[in-house]
């Protein structure tokens, strides 16, 4: 696997600053070692969508793997003259030790789900919290996004054109791999080919029709140097009037002579639906009814779910700004909250975050996340969470409530239940062997399969349920009362 993201360069002050005045602080209070226990979560699904899509957990290995802290690292907390000499020990001698659980990448995940659980000295679990969410947020994001476009387009290839849209260079990188983890058939981004293994793709800018006398010999010079391959971009002057008959030209004039089938045109501006219906009706009469008719031009997935709503003869679309941004909703929103704190007796203690709205409330407890299926069509039927010495035995019926209206409950009989977290780290060595990218592409691809088409609805989706097991209800609703009794 290719470490892009560490590669030649140090994540570790990738930090919020707060992270290092809590663990000096920490230090010097002599709590530094006691274990606590992080959970990730997200709170909403972006654009009001029934789900999301885990993904980054490659580079958050990748990140762990590379923590250390040079001496120029050390120097420059010096010079902030805030730091105690403990600190700077606890630095120069830094390794992670900590437990690390995840749930696969390419997972459909929902609101409140303990996705990555980090469990650890306080003062280690505390400082990766940055790098963690930065990398969570982005990338789930994206490939929430990219999810949505390739339904949308009912089988149709989606290919990621993003690059020059994307904010910063890590933003078009790794948005082109998260793309392709949630079905993109790839990308125009050459080094996430190189580095990542997300194939790229590419034939022609406007620029290169107009750095030559005439459409024509636009597309002959193009024609003649990949004739196996010859896409041509006919709307820089007139899609009807010369781009889409000039390609007919030249597939005629040198790709046909050659012994090669042209393979595409590509319409980048104007009336898709229009201009598709009348170059597919041109390319058929003229004996191309085998080249395909790629769009772009500022999609998204409503703009491709109507363009196929009018007829448009379309068979694929490269998506930029829309899809590398999450321009409708660039927020993702996942968080990084204490769950669990060890006593003097070493047991795990519950802890909770109030609030006065009810979504920030967290859910206390060092935890375990399942998913149930049904037996008979193997449909995801809901997410459980319980406390992770809890066993679920799915050899005989459930009963699930919802967490917030208790009073809507549901018995399952004929399931099975699925342990989503996998152990990434043991006590800070990596003991999880990453799939290919392809294999997650493919893992994504099945598990979105387990959904019910009412959960995939761009519009008021049907609600998926992530219920508490009755023993961590009580937890939590035990700790609300203790808290508010103080």
């Amino acid at each position: 696997m290719n470490e892009y993201l560490t590669r030649e360069r140090n994540l570790t002050l990738l930090t919020d600053y707060y992270e290092y005045t809590m663990i000096n602080g920490y230090l010097n209070a002599g709590i530094e070692k006691k274990v606590a226990v992080f959970d990730v979560f997200f709170r909403k699904v972006p654009e009001q969508g029934g789900f999301a899509i885990f993904a980054g957990l490659q580079q958050i290995i990748e990140y762990i793997n590379s923590l250390r802290f040079t001496e120029e690292d050390i120097e420059y907390f010096k010079k902030k003259a805030c730091f105690s000499d403990r600190f700077f020990d606890f630095l120069r001698n830094f390794k992670f030790t900590c437990d690390v659980w995840s749930v696969r990448e390419g997972t459909p995940i929902f609101p409140n789900e303990p996705v990555i659980t980090v469990r650890g000295p306080l003062e280690q679990v505390q400082m990766v919290e940055t790098m963690l969410l930065v990398t969570f947020n982005f990338e789930s994001m994206i490939a929430t996004k990219s999810s949505r476009l390739v339904r949308s387009a009912q089988g149709r290839a989606v290919v990621e054109f993003g690059s020059r849209r994307a904010q910063g260079y890590d933003g078009a990188i790794l948005g082109a791999r998260a793309s392709y983890i949630a079905g993109c058939a790839g990308t125009a981004c050459t080094i996430a080919d190189r580095m990542l293994g997300v194939p790229a793709s590419g034939t022609m800018a406007h620029s290169w029709v107009q750095a030559f006398d005439n459409e024509y010999d636009a597309f002959k010079a193009y024609a003649e140097a990949y004739p196996d391959n010859c896409c041509l971009l006919v709307d820089t002057y007139n899609v009807v009037k010369s781009g889409v008959p000039n390609a007919i030209r030249v597939f005629n004039d040198i790709v046909l002579p050659k012994g090669f089938r042209p393979k595409a045109i590509r319409i980048d501006s104007g009336d898709l639906a229009y201009l598709s219906k009348k170059a597919r009706k041109m390319l058929d009469e003229a004996g191309f009814p085998d080249v395909k008719i790629m769009a772009s031009n500022s999609l998204d997935e409503y703009i491709i779910r109507d363009l196929l709503l009018q007829g448009a003869k379309l068979d694929s679309f490269g998506v930029g700004e829309n899809l590398i941004t999450s321009k409708n909703e660039p927020v993702f929103g996942g968080v990084y909250k204490l769950v669990a704190v060890e006593d003097k007796e070493g047991v795990l203690q519950p802890k909770i975050k109030l609030s006065e709205t009810a979504e920030k409330i967290t859910t206390p407890g060092f935890k375990e996340l399942y998913r149930f299926y049904g037996r008979e069509n193997g449909k995801a039927l809901a997410d459980y969470i319980t406390l992770a010495d809890e066993v679920v035995d799915d050899t005989k019926p459930i009963t699930i409530f919802d967490p917030k209206d208790v009073w809507k409950r549901k018995t399952f009989t004929n399931f099975h239940a699925e342990k989503l977290h996998v152990q990434v780290f043991k006590n800070g060595v990596q003991c999880y062997q990453s799939p290919s990218i392809e294999e997650i592409r493919e893992y994504c691809a099945q598990q979105l399969e387990t959904l019910w088409d009412e959960v995939k609805r761009f519009e008021n989706p049907h609600t998926y349920y992530v219920d508490l097991s009755q023993k961590l209800w009580d937890v939590k609703q035990n700790l609300m009362e203790e808290m508010n009794e103080k």
